[in-house]
């Protein structure tokens, strides 16, 4: 897989050291923060940029500093100025307009719910293709996404994730005699991937390189593989019942479980910080004894005494029976969980249709593949 490690920005960076380059330097500062001034308009500013990198371009092949250079040469420098420029204007350009952070969340949250229920049969992705090793892999070059501000560092990271997914389809027509079917093998797989990973703000990341990417860099395999991830996020978007291999009774359920899973409390515990501090045997009798007339003032008895206790009140001697109780949460959580999911298979699977040991084995499947962890 191509590295991120950008050796044509480490070239560029030298060459602007040079004292010969302090017009290229004042033309590229200049640019930056006359730029800064505009407020945010996506498209405009994808232009302007756009226009600057041509403009530069050609003061870059007239400049001495590049004399006799080779094409190589000149398009690692325009490569550096790409990434300086759009690291400079990170902040001003990434998701810079509240239509586009909202987009982000939507996706984010309706893949969250995609994730407990969603199956590669769902999409029709034939068994000889399920490979949850090559899958992984692939996730975790897609969720690398984010840690990198320039759009050449982006792109990067999907078609690395693009290629394992090629990979294991090549390996497939080899070892398992698997005719390929070119985007409709590719394509559903780089959904199922995209929904496992669910990157981080992946509309606005796409965005951003469509805008930003230098155009002559938005060919060939490149191309292809972007385009492909712009369909995954489309298909996503407007993915309802229709699109999958599932009937919509069960498609609804499944998505109402979610998000009822989704909206179940969570269980914040008090970190050590603020825990009251000890200091050998002693403790601050205050605290403790208010959270002794805690305990013993609750009318019969409580499993959770702590209930209506503050952070300033806990003692490092809370700490075992906060454990405790905590697990005891914990469990009942997961068991709600699984009696949420498990109503929604039993009301959609027909036992006219299939005996009670296929029932048992859909369930048994469902449980080992569905997450349920409120996020």
């Amino acid at each position: 897989m191509e590295t991120t490690h950008s050796v044509p920005f480490d070239s560029f960076l030298d060459r602007m050291r040079n004292p010969a380059s302090l017009d290229l330097v004042r033309s590229i500062k200049s640019f930056i923060v006359s730029f800064s001034f505009y407020a945010a308009k996506p498209d405009n500013d994808g232009k302007r940029i756009q226009d600057f990198y041509l403009t530069m371009e050609a003061a870059i092949r007239d400049h001495p500093l590049w004399a006799d250079s080779s094409d190589a040469e000149i398009d690692n420098a325009l490569e550096g100025l790409e990434k300086y420029v759009t690291t400079k204007l990170h902040s001003r350009t990434f998701a810079s307009s509240a239509e586009d952070v909202k987009m982000d969340q939507q996706i984010s949250d309706k893949i969250s719910l995609l994730q407990t229920f969603l199956r590669p049969q769902h999409l029709d992705i034939p068994p000889v293709l399920q490979n949850e090793s090559s899958w992984l892999l692939a996730e975790k070059e897609l969720n690398k996404i984010n840690a990198f501000k320039a759009p050449r560092e982006k792109l990067l990271c999907i078609m690395n994730c693009c290629r394992v997914i090629n990979n294991l389809l090549l390996n497939a027509s080899i070892s398992e005699d698997h005719v390929l079917g070119g985007a409709d093998d590719f394509l559903p797989v780089l959904i199922y991937v995209t929904i496992k990973a669910n990157p981080p703000q992946l509309h606005s990341n796409l965005k951003f390189i469509q805008l930003y990417r230098r155009q002559s860099k938005l060919v060939s395999e490149a191309a292809y593989f972007f385009t492909n991830l712009l369909s995954a996020k489309s298909f996503i978007v407007d993915l309802n019942a229709k699109s999958l291999s599932i009937e919509e009774i069960e498609f609804e359920e499944s998505m109402q479980a979610a998000r009822l899973v989704d909206k179940a409390p969570q269980v914040i515990l008090p970190t050590m910080d603020k825990v009251s501090p000890t200091f050998g045997n002693h403790t601050d009798p205050g605290t403790s004894t208010l959270m002794h007339q805690r305990k013993t003032n609750i009318q019969g008895g409580s499993n959770y005494p702590f209930m209506e206790a503050e952070a300033g009140e806990l003692t490092v001697g809370d700490v075992e029976r906060l454990l405790s109780l905590y697990k005891d949460v914990v469990t009942k959580y997961n068991s709600l969980c699984s009696n949420i999911r498990h109503l929604s298979i039993s009301k959609t699977v027909s036992p006219a249709a299939q005996g009670t040991k296929d029932m048992q084995t859909e369930h048994d499947e469902t449980q080992k593949d569905t997450s349920c962890q409120g996020e």
